[in-house]
């Protein structure tokens, strides 16, 4: 009888309604302490004060399908700039009726990259279709076969060419930032100074400085009559200075290797080359992908820099539009819309690098 009254006693006596739930996890986390309410309170009167007049300002007000002498009396935002540019601002000056090319290009590489996702795919078969995506992709820029009209590098831009820049400049510096990295570390005192020297020489200059010497500088050095396009010389810049920054993030995992991994390796009987291959860089790599990442995001932020040497990337696409009177006054549309296509890029290089971490936790 006894057992029966406590066992309803416990069915019947609840937690008391303030420490679970919503309201228990508000307690907990907002107003756990005379800081953390006083913080709290002030975070919400800043926030009731901001986000009305900016909703009122982006939805209620606003206008998305006028012209530009409409907004000029509107008292919202005029989204009506990007349906009215979209076209100039994403392509840049590709010829209009080729504009499909680049999108199609531009639909490959994001589908390529969100198939390599799986690490399930990485095999064989994923290195030909990367391959034949990037064939492909150069194919439809170019043009010059198949009845395509030939496209001079001179008139791409906007977002393909931001993507250009971006996806293969980090693809390129990655690995050698690897290789880099390994020399930095080498016992070989040649290779070692040299890549002290070009590591420590590129981190020590800014990468608007490499951009502007691959446009203005370089060129004097070539023989009278030979050029090479302004967008190699970006590329090859972002790819310099993006490189010495990951030999850094990677020197760091290697360092960060216990020499009983180098021992265990050589009791193995393996070389210098197996045992970097097999043991060390697959530990080494994994441990410092956060930072890796951290890194590659702020050079696919950094890409927009090569607005100054006047490449018509997106950046530079988006201010030619607001140069238009029409248009003028409404750059804070213009940027949001710029601001958020670059979210969805850094946001999705960060989700993934998250699940690779996960799917490569080794728990310990």
């Amino acid at each position: 009888m006894a057992e029966t009254d406590i066992k309803h006693v416990e069915k019947t006596i609840k937690p008391p309604v303030t420490s679970v739930g919503v309201i228990g996890w508000i307690r907990a986390n907002l107003f756990n302490n005379w800081f953390n309410s006083i913080l709290t309170v002030v975070t919400l009167y800043t926030l009731g004060k901001v986000v009305p007049p900016f909703v009122r300002w982006a939805f209620v007000d606003s206008l998305w399908l006028s012209t530009g002498e409409a907004c000029k009396g509107a008292e919202g935002a005029c989204w009506s700039i990007i349906p009215a540019n979209i076209r100039f601002i994403i392509f840049g000056f590709f010829p209009y009726e080729s504009q499909w090319r680049p999108l199609v290009a531009m639909i490959l590489l994001i589908g390529l990259l969100f198939y390599s996702r799986n690490r399930g795919h990485w095999k064989k078969s994923l290195a030909y279709a990367w391959g034949a995506g990037l064939l492909t992709m150069g194919l439809l820029m170019k043009g010059g076969i198949l009845g395509l009209a030939v496209v001079e590098s001179t008139q791409w831009g906007g977002l393909p060419l931001t993507l250009l820049l971006s996806v293969f400049g980090l693809a390129a510096a990655y690995p050698l930032g690897v290789v880099l990295a390994l020399g930095r570390a080498s016992q070989m005192r040649a290779i070692k100074t040299l890549c002290i020297v070009y590591i420590e020489m590129i981190r020590g200059v800014p990468l608007i400085t490499l951009l502007f010497m691959s446009s203005i500088v370089f060129p004097l050095f070539l023989p009278e009559g030979v050029t090479v396009n302004v967008i190699l010389r970006a590329q090859v810049a972002i790819i310099m200075f993006t490189a010495a920054y990951i030999a850094e993030v990677v020197r760091g995992g290697l360092q960060g290797m216990a020499t009983g991994q180098y021992e265990a390796a050589e009791s193995l009987g393996l070389n210098y080359y197996q045992t970097m291959r097999l043991v060390i860089l697959p530990q080494a790599l994994r441990i410092v992908i956060p930072p890796t990442v951290s890194q590659l995001i702020s050079a696919l932020k950094d890409t927009s820099l090569v607005v100054i040497i006047a490449l018509y990337d997106l950046l530079k696409t988006t201010q030619s539009v607001l140069s238009n009177p029409t248009w003028m006054g409404f750059s804070s549309e213009a940027y949001i819309f710029v601001a958020l296509i670059y979210f969805g890029c850094c946001y999705f290089m960060s989700s993934y690098s998250r699940r690779l971490e996960k799917e490569l936790d080794r728990g310990f």
